[in-house]
């Protein structure tokens, strides 16, 4: 039988009884309160349910991770990027992102996971500085980007949209050049999809991510907006 987590105290079922279909569901209830999320986020555990559903708390095994080293950048993605018109930048549209995030169709998906109450926990955790958007600008549109929760150098994906062709790949590749370069070692993007395998995605068995995730989240870096100096033209990196 599935766990239902009363709202106090916070307390996580081993990740080992997550059931293995569909995709590692730990348990459900508990609350989308900052405490709650950081909680488990630190034990790599996310929530991810529908409207009118209850909190549902997820470990999949394996999980899908990106290596920040290995992402791969086609040709035609390459040759994308290096048109002029392009920027990327990071938490300067935060709000945005997280409302294109929700209201952006996606192939082969009928509505979203991403409610209001997702919309003001992930909100509470901009202001405190955990988590973080990357935004594409054409010109001074805001047509791409993805935003995700970071814990000491461990960086957690959570959605990405796209209004122009290659947008969100675009802001992923982007925010892999800028975690390698401040040490972080992958970016977890929690269920395989064919899309994330083409841009370089590999799994790992959970006790591999558990593994890595304890040492990453106690490599001491600064929980705070990532606008000063991180915004860019894309040529400028790549």
């Amino acid at each position: 039988m599935l766990p239902f987590l009363p709202e106090q105290p916070i307390r996580f079922p081993p990740t080992h009884q997550a059931l293995s279909e569909p995709n590692g569901l730990l348990a459900a209830g508990g609350a989308l309160t900052s405490e709650w999320l950081l909680a488990a986020y630190r034990r790599g555990i996310f929530p991810w349910y529908s409207p009118g559903e209850p909190i549902l708390w997820w470990s999949p095994d394996p999980r899908c991770v990106l290596p920040v080293d290995q992402v791969h950048i086609s040709r035609s993605l390459r040759k994308t990027m290096k048109k002029p018109h392009w920027s990327v930048r990071f938490d300067t549209a935060f709000a945005q992102v997280i409302r294109l995030c929700a209201q952006t169709p996606r192939r082969g998906q009928d509505g979203t996971w991403i409610d209001q109450a997702m919309v003001e926990a992930y909100s509470a955790l901009h202001q405190m500085g955990y988590a973080h958007s990357v935004e594409v600008f054409w010109h001074d549109e805001l047509v791409g980007g993805l935003y995700g929760v970071q814990i000491g150098r461990m960086f957690f994906g959570e959605s990405m949209f796209s209004l122009r062709p290659d947008a969100s790949k675009i802001a992923l590749v982007h925010l892999c050049h800028q975690l390698q370069q401040w040490g972080f070692e992958f970016i977890d993007c929690q269920v395989e999809t064919a899309h994330l395998r083409r841009m370089g995605a590999v799994l790992l068995s959970r006790h591999e991510f558990e593994h890595a995730l304890q040492r990453l989240l106690h490599v001491p870096f600064a929980q705070q907006k990532w606008t000063d100096g991180q915004n860019s033209s894309l040529n400028a990196c790549f």
